[in-house]
């Protein structure tokens, strides 16, 4: 007991001194029933793992690395462990869910109940505690098991095709499958003092209240023909539907916030989820709205709308009253009408018609959320159109003319998914020298430009994601104050970086404890005649990390080279270094003291700095996104 208060005092700390640019991440590690999972082919299945971040406040990051089939053993034999514990912070928690698989027969996965079993329990416990992190045990989800089926542990991995006929007959009582499996996870719980979850009870008592007819609702009985994936239907007692993890998701926090009270305060309870990536209830705003009971009186209807673009036309009709729409950062909802355009019979769509979002219901609340219309300089083209009474809202954008769009909303181009790749492309900001106006957002993980260029002024290109590594190979980039900024880690390789006019050329907001920043390999810094007082960096967060190693540095370049942003507090924070820079900015006599000059830069090994957990080495392997391109 006295472990688990100690630890709950050093997560409370951790929490107490949150500030928005700061993140505890979950990490999850378990089977299929906690996994995420395809969306290929309309795939309903869903781990209550992949669904769990829509019941957190952005303040806590789940990280699910729970995979279909692995048991406590096959989860550390095939290296999945290593790559968790390898990223767990201090402040960081591991929750722990296995047992289905842990029963299997076969070699590569089976163990036993208070022995193998507890022994892979206490190592994933151990292991997490010796990083600072902070584990919590859970057993496993019931089974939907009505019948004495003896098979049923088998029938994980083989799933019945319902097209072949035939109906299991069902009886009354739900019928443990797990034995003492269940045990060791309390067992190892209670013997090192960890919270635990009693998933199993929850689940049963959900399941066996709802009955063996209703309960099917939570799980993959799948009719023939309804679904791509699965098209000739399915029979499924284990793994979980899109409701049955939305709704065990829900019981489970409540759960998990007793256990860990520390948690409490960042769990959040809403009635629909929307998100571009399975973790909600819908994918579309539109659908969340269809679900909204017609003139609901007992109270309101409240829908989180995850991190993402949504280009959707959407209404909200009188009959949906009360509804809350409450949006993560980065929730942007967006079409490109407008009156001019053309609708389906040929008629002009008029200013009304060519709105995003309408908004006929009385009581309406939206809050950080943003309305675009996206059409541009073509006439009358409406973002968000409201006509209900008592419309509230709350830290809300809307984008189309005259209202101001933030720096994050002035991009020509937002890239949140993983795995991009750009070639001989030019994203433009044009709007000239007016402040932030942003060509390029860029958040998703291992993002590769090749040959591209990068036009605009202020703060052009935007490497947003903080877990997002970028690379850039011989690509051009021009602008005049903080024209390259944000939290990513990013390599610049050959690039030619150009300075419009004085400014700084780099603000980075790398977070503490990043092994790296902005790192600059060859590439040659320009600026037009007018650029004569140039900084290479100035720290938009106090850890920013900026390295320039064999770069040709122009005569714009101060020689001072480094900027403190007036806080001499971050001159003790800061890690800004050079490496054998040659040109006429590269002098070092009168370099600002915080600045470093390298004399070894094997740690700055091209593929060792975006290798991260994965590997990733764009270098080596580039011509590997391009092997089914016909050119």
């Amino acid at each position: 007991m006295k472990i688990k208060m100690l630890m709950a005092f050093v997560a409370l700390l951790l929490f107490s001194a949150f500030t928005a640019d700061h993140t505890i991440t979950i990490f999850m590690i378990g089977d299929s029933t906690m996994a995420n999972k395809s969306l290929e082919g309309g795939n309903q299945e869903r781990g209550w793992g992949h669904v769990l971040g829509g019941y957190f406040s952005e303040n806590i990051r789940v990280e699910n690395h729970a995979r279909n089939g692995r048991s406590s053993k096959s989860f550390i034999d095939e290296g999945l462990w290593e790559v968790v514990i390898n990223k767990v912070k201090p402040g960081d928690y591991v929750f722990i869910q296995f047992g289905h698989n842990d029963e299997k027969v076969d070699e590569k996965r089976h163990t036993d109940p208070g022995s193998t079993f507890d022994a892979n329990l206490r190592r994933f416990v151990k292991e997490t505690r010796a990083k600072g992190g902070i584990p919590v045990l859970f057993n496993a989800i019931v089974r939907r098991n009505f019948r004495n089926n003896k098979n049923a542990v088998a029938e994980d991995d083989v799933r019945k095709d319902l097209s072949k006929g035939g109906v299991s007959q069902d009886g009354e009582v739900l019928i443990d499958t797990h034995g003492k499996y269940l045990d060791s996870p309390r067992n190892v719980a209670k013997e090192l003092d960890v919270p635990f979850v009693d998933m199993n009870k929850i689940t049963h008592d959900l399941v066996q209240r709802m009955g063996p007819e209703a309960s099917k609702k939570l799980f993959m009985w799948i009719p023939e023909g309804v679904c791509a994936a699965c098209p000739k239907g399915r029979e499924d007692n284990t793994h979980l539907n899109v409701y049955g993890a939305r709704t065990i998701a829900g019981l489970t926090v409540d759960a998990i916030a007793k256990e860990v009270p520390v948690l409490g305060p960042f769990i959040r309870h809403y009635d629909f989820v929307v998100a571009k990536d399975g973790s909600g209830d819908f994918f579309t705003i539109q659908e969340a709205i269809h679900a909204v009971p017609d003139f609901r009186k007992a109270g309101r209807t409240t829908i989180l709308v995850r991190k993402g673009v949504y280009k959707e036309k959407v209404v909200i009709p009188e009959s949906k009253i009360s509804i809350s729409l409450i949006g993560e950062d980065g929730a942007i909802l967006t079409n490109d009408d407008f009156a001019s355009k053309k609708n389906c019979f040929g008629e002009e769509m008029s200013t009304s018609g060519s709105s995003t979002c309408y908004i006929y219901a009385p009581d309406f609340y939206a809050e950080n959320i943003t309305f675009e219309n996206s059409a541009g300089r073509v006439g009358q083209a409406v973002a968000c159109f409201v006509s209900g009474d008592r419309a509230y809202f709350k830290n809300c954008r809307f984008y189309c003319f005259g209202e101001e769009m933030s720096t994050s909303g002035s991009s020509t181009c937002y890239i949140y998914a993983p795995d991009f790749y750009a070639e001989n492309i030019t994203f433009e900001n044009s709007a000239g020298r007016v402040g932030q106006a942003v060509a390029c957002f860029v958040s998703g993980d291992r993002a590769y430009f090749k040959n591209c260029r990068f036009l605009g002024n202020q703060d052009t290109l935007y490497t947003y994601g903080k877990d997002s590594r970028q690379f850039y190979d011989h690509c051009y980039i021009e602008g005049t104050v903080d024209f390259i900024f944000g939290w990513s880690t990013a390599l610049f390789k050959d690039c030619t970086i150009h300075s419009l006019g004085d400014g700084y050329v780099t603000a980075p907001s790398t977070d503490q404890g990043k092994k790296y920043g902005y790192v600059f390999i060859g590439c040659k810094l320009t600026g037009v005649v007018e650029a004569q007082k140039v900084y290479l960096s100035r720290p938009w967060r106090p850890y920013a990390q900026a390295v320039f190693i064999h770069c040709d540095l122009g005569k714009h370049i101060l020689p001072v080279g480094w900027n403190n942003w007036g806080k001499k507090e971050n001159e003790e924070t800061v890690f800004y270094a050079e490496y054998q820079n040659t040109g006429e900015g590269a002098a070092t006599a009168s370099r600002a003291s915080f600045g470093k000059q390298l004399n070894d830069i094997s740690n700055y090994n091209e593929a060792q700095i975006l290798a991260g957990d994965d590997g990733w080495n764009p270098v080596e392997n580039g011509n590997v996104l391009l092997q089914n391109l016909k050119r």
